[in-house]
C-alpha cells in the first residue's frame, strides 16, 4: 500500500475535513442510539422529549453537513476526490434525515412500541451507524483497512436484512391490521427506517470508493 505517497497529498488545512465527517458520524450514531430510546418508551411525554432530542442532533448534523460543502468550496486541495466527499457528506446526512422522519412519524402518529418489525428495523439501523463509524474513523490515516472492509460488509449485510425485514413486516401488516389509517401509518415507519439502512449503505459505497482510490 502506497501509504506515504497517499499521504503526501495532504496539507494540515485539509485535515479539517477528517474532523468534521467524525463530527457528522458520531452525531449520527447518537440519533440511532435515541432511536432505539425511544421505542422502547412507553410514556407519550417522554417519547416528544426524546424526539426534541433527535430533532437537535439533525439540526446539528446540517449545520456540520453544511461547513463540509463550505470547506470544500473553498479548498484548493482535499484529501479524496471532491465529488467523493460531497457524496459521502450527502449520504450521511440522508442518514440522520431518515433517521429523524422515522422517530417523528412514529411519535406523532402514537406507534407504540409493540411492533416487532420497527424493533427488528430501530436494531439494524444501530448497528448500521455504529459500523459507520468505524468506516469514517478509517479515512484519518487509512492504516487499518480491513476494520474499514469489515464494516463495510457488515453494512451491506445489514441493508440486505433491513429489505426482508422490512417486505415480511409489510406483509404481516396486511394480513393482520384492521385498522386502514394505522395500516398506513405503521407503512410510513417501516418506509423511512428501511430508507435509513439504504443510505447508509450508500455511505458505504463512498467510502469504499476512496479506498479503492487511496489505499
Amino acid at each position: 500500500m502506497a501509504f506515504n505517497s497517499f499521504m503526501k497529498i495532504f496539507q494540515p488545512k485539509d485535515r479539517i475535513f477528517y474532523s468534521l465527517f467524525e463530527e457528522v458520524v458520531d452525531t449520527v450514531y447518537e440519533m440511532g442510539e435515541l432511536l432505539k430510546k425511544l421505542i422502547v418508551e412507553r410514556e407519550r411525554d417522554k417519547r416528544f422529549a426524546i424526539l426534541s432530542e433527535i430533532e437537535n442532533a439533525e439540526h446539528k448534523n446540517d449545520d456540520i453537513t453544511h461547513r463540509i460543502y463550505t470547506e470544500l468550496g473553498r479548498t484548493f486541495i482535499t484529501p479524496f476526490d471532491r465529488e467523493d466527499i460531497h457524496f459521502l457528506a450527502t449520504a450521511l446526512d440522508d442518514v440522520a434525515d431518515y433517521i429523524y422522519a422515522s422517530a417523528k412519524r412514529m411519535t406523532f402518529y402514537n406507534i407504540t412500541n409493540d411492533d416487532e418489525g420497527i424493533i427488528k428495523l430501530a436494531n439494524l439501523i444501530s448497528f448500521g451507524v455504529q459500523e459507520l463509524k468505524t468506516a469514517v474513523r478509517g479515512l484519518r490515516n487509512m492504516r487499518d483497512l480491513q476494520a474499514m472492509t469489515t464494516a463495510l460488509v457488515k453494512i451491506n449485510s445489514i441493508e440486505n436484512q433491513a429489505d426482508d425485514i422490512y417486505d415480511l413486516s409489510v406483509e404481516r401488516l396486511f394480513d393482520l391490521e384492521q385498522d386502514i389509517k394505522m395500516l398506513i401509518k405503521k407503512r410510513e415507519v417501516y418506509h423511512a427506517m428501511e430508507t435509513a439502512t439504504d443510505k447508509c449503505e450508500d455511505a458505504g459505497n463512498a467510502i469504499e470508493t476512496i479506498i479503492i482510490k487511496y489505499s
